[in-house]
């Protein structure tokens, strides 16, 4: 794979001293020298004084710290882009609040030719009950209106965007007065995204890149496909992407492929992967997750809806196998997860077990794990793209995993040290814009995760959520600050550095200088997240935080 670079400016041989940098290279480094691009040399302040006068540039860092610029593992963008600068309900408390929003936005944007909101989550609220088509209406003021639940597996809508979609209320889905779902939903997310102006979406695009490259986040996978977005916001956002500095774009398409010809298709988009949202299930929150037992809180029986068998995953990971091409699903329920899995142990049978797990194929979210799908992720070489950040939204004794579910099957959504000692590859994102993105948060979430059994060290979270993503896209050598590395890092403004492990005991002993474990920050529930100062991609700095 080739690099994926703006257009450059020459590179300048950069020396960064005083500070800390996170580097299995080195773990009491306080130096670091970049050149065309990579990491030369990492090392102590003392030896920093022989590369001193031999640079173009040094930055003292006055005790900051350096490390790994972060990878989000599963972004929307351009949704994103839109959430950043449109209607954002994600903070709306009642329902009262969100028809209040919905009312002044419309006012407030009359040349609007669909007004699109997101986040709203009517398990927070008292009414426990999305807005009715009429109550939506009324708010808008008979404007066509697209609000997608915060999964983005359901939405309301307004009368007047279902009078944009024709034949909309036979296709599976479409509910008179309730939250539309499956092929309706889709349809209608079509028509709103395509009242969005080219200019709209690429003012979107930039935002959101914008805003990762604020975070540390240097690179960024973005998981489109014909369910989600349109060929054009894809290839747009490579390309926008590709000619501006800012964060990395590797993109995922989500279309089934049968044989070389729709491999090849995929590749002329520009995307690494048939991967990312192939939808197997939908979601918890829409009820759409495909269970093996019913929703405790859904209709009796309700067990969520399936859209790929095991026989159609393993034709995918076949035919994307023998093509040279990364597959992957989006898979969130345990019958869901038991069908890739099924469907991938197929097509190991057929291609053999070395060449599928050479493939790296992916899963997003993949939830509801079991110790026997936890094991065959292992066997079959699948990465686990995974999403802290939703365990600290729904998960809990009283969150809405629990709810849908109950307790006890709850508890058991997002096993991650499971995984971790099975040897399962982890990448964390954040789904953005149904979590936001946030990466110090997202490690945060996966090391107090609402299931102590479950919890990680912060090291392997930040692992996760650096190196994790890079190995995901089949690349072993990048996400760490090693020399010959791509210098893609981030500096941060943070307290004192720990070393922070679910077990105690463990923390104390790798605090002991002879363990040689470099520390991270203290991401204990309550306490600041570092601050980006600074994001470099490629050697060239993308974001500097104003007045330092």
């Amino acid at each position: 794979m080739t690099e994926s670079t703006a257009p450059q400016s020459e590179h300048r041989t950069v020396l960064l001293r005083g500070g800390d940098v996170h580097s299995p290279a080195d773990p009491f480094a306080t130096a670091m020298v970049v050149e065309r691009g990579h990491v030369a040399w990492v090392g102590s302040e003392g030896a920093a004084d022989a590369f001193a006068s031999g640079v173009d540039e040094v930055i003292d860092l006055e005790g900051a710290l350096v490390t790994p610029a972060f990878t989000d593992a599963h972004v929307h963008t351009t949704s994103t882009g839109l959430a950043l600068t449109g209607l954002d309900l994600s903070d709306a408390r009642t329902l009262a609040e969100v028809l209040d929003l919905v009312r002044t936005h419309t006012a407030a944007h009359p040349a609007d030719r669909v007004v699109l909101g997101h986040g709203w989550d009517a398990t927070r609220w008292p009414e426990q009950r999305p807005p009715s088509r009429g109550e939506l209406d009324a708010a808008a003021g008979g404007r066509p209106v697209y609000l997608p639940r915060i999964d983005v597996h359901s939405a309301v809508v307004t009368t007047a965007l279902l009078d944009l979609v024709p034949g909309v209320t036979a296709l599976a889905g479409y509910h008179p007065d309730a939250p539309l779902t499956g092929a309706a939903h889709h349809a209608v997310r079509s028509a709103a995204h395509d009242a969005v102006s080219p200019q709209q979406r690429a003012d979107a695009q930039r935002a959101a890149l914008d805003h990762a490259a604020s975070l540390g986040i240097g690179t960024v996978h973005e998981c489109g496909g014909p369910d989600i977005s349109d060929e054009d916001d894809f290839t747009g956002l490579l390309k926008l992407a590709a000619a501006r500095p800012g964060p990395r774009v590797f993109g995922y398409w989500a279309e089934q492929v049968g044989d070389e010809k729709d491999a090849r298709r995929i590749r002329e988009l520009g995307a690494i992967g048939a991967a990312g949202d192939l939808f197997v299930d939908g979601s918890l929150g829409s009820h759409t997750a495909c269970l093996h037992e019913p929703y405790a809180d859904g209709p009796a029986g309700q067990t969520g809806t399936a859209h790929l068998d095991a026989a159609q995953i393993a034709a995918h990971v076949t035919a994307c196998t023998e093509a040279g091409l990364q597959a992957g699903f989006h898979a969130i329920g345990d019958a869901a997860v038991s069908a890739v899995v099924a469907g991938v142990r197929a097509a190991s049978e057929t291609l053999g077990l070395a060449r599928i797990r050479a493939a790296r194929h992916r899963v997003e979210h993949a939830e509801m794990l079991t110790p026997e799908t936890i094991a065959a992720f292992a066997e079959l070489g699948l990465t686990a793209s995974v999403q802290p950040a939703f365990d600290a939204a729904w998960g809990g004794e009283d969150g809405m995993y629990a709810q849908r579910l109950g307790v006890v099957r709850a508890r058991t959504l997002n096993p991650y040290a499971g995984l971790l000692r099975a040897g399962v590859p982890l990448a964390f994102g954040s789904d953005s814009p149904v979590t936001p993105l946030d990466p110090w948060g997202t490690v945060r979430a996966a090391a107090f995760h609402r299931s102590p059994e479950h919890r990680i060290s912060v090291r392997a979270g930040f692992t996760a959520h650096t190196r994790g993503g890079w190995r995901a896209v089949g690349r072993d050598d990048a996400g760490t600050l090693v020399p010959g590395a791509p210098a893609d890092y981030a500096v941060w403004r943070t307290e004192e550095l720990v070393v922070q492990a679910p077990d105690d005991r463990v923390a104390r002993w790798s605090t002991d200088p002879r363990s040689g474990t470099p520390g991270l920050p203290d991401l204990t529930p309550g306490g600041e997240l570092p601050v980006c100062l600074r994001t470099v991609i490629f050697g060239q700095t993308v974001y500097v935080r104003p007045n330092g």
